[in-house]
């Protein structure tokens, strides 16, 4: 076992998981810091630099420790199911009033029940929602409608690749597959890595058991383009949406209210 392993089974070290999930990311998503500069940029563009923001389907709190490193006077409710990574979230963010975790399943059509607030400036999601189909997909973005305030914005980044290009779309997923599999003969951590890395640590070993009896071994959504995206948050209420950044398989788009 390495030495930052060892560290991570032996003390709930919240910096070091952080660094870990970061990498483990990275390792699908090398671009992954450019698309939450971009986020950034547009949270600042549209509803400035002391927003309130809903960090959706949160995770580890990966958008939240971002928005406020650049934002200080920001404040975020971060929503997630996770009962591993919001043990992370929670013991990264211990003491800063700033932000404040909440547990509920987004397909719960109550869920937005228990957020402390009725509207938001901003709701930001990364990499999240293509656990969802399409169907469940699209009633959620009628409820985020319903708590972004007028003006307010709401960003999804994640898997959105475009099915009318075929052979670019093989052309990349081969290249990325070469490029993980060197990252992986080199030590990178994969996702079932990790996992398995949580499940031995006496912190984590039974919110990582919770989180597998609540999702399995991984969900099956649907990723549509980024096109279905912008038009069903039109649909769905918001007066403006669009893609603000894309990679050749993922995207991100901009819904403003």
């Amino acid at each position: 076992m390495s030495e930052t392993s060892e560290t991570m089974a032996t003390a709930p070290d919240w910096t070091a998981w952080q660094t870990s999930w970061d990498r483990q990311q990275e390792w699908y998503l090398p671009d992954r810091e450019e698309r939450f500069r971009v986020m950034l940029d547009m949270v600042e563009a549209c509803v400035g630099a002391e927003a309130r923001v809903l960090d959706l389907a949160c995770g580890t709190g990966s958008i939240s420790q971002r928005l406020l490193e650049r934002f200080p006077k920001a404040t975020v409710t971060g929503i997630d199911l996770d009962p591993a990574l919001l043990t992370i979230a929670r013991g990264t963010f211990e003491g800063d009033d700033r932000v404040e975790f909440v547990t509920a399943d987004l397909k719960d059509p109550h869920w937005t029940d228990r957020l402390p607030h009725a509207e938001y400036d901003a709701v930001l999601t990364a990499t999240a929602l293509h656990w969802l189909h399409s169907t469940d997909l699209r009633v959620l973005y009628g409820q985020i409608a319903g708590v972004v305030r007028p003006g307010g914005v709401f960003m999804n980044a994640d898997h959105m690749p475009d099915p009318a290009t075929p052979r670019i779309n093989e052309a990349e997923r081969a290249l990325r597959h070469a490029r993980q599999e060197r990252a992986r003969a080199a030590g990178a951590l994969d996702w079932r890595d990790w996992w398995q890395l949580a499940a031995a640590d006496p912190v984590l070993a039974e919110p990582t058991a919770e989180r597998f009896r609540i999702y399995g071994e991984h969900a099956d959504g649907d990723t549509p383009a980024a096109g279905w995206h912008a038009a069903t948050l039109r649909e769905a209420g918001f007066g403006e949406a669009r893609t603000v950044w894309a990679s050749p398989s993922d995207a991100m788009v901009l819904a403003l209210k």
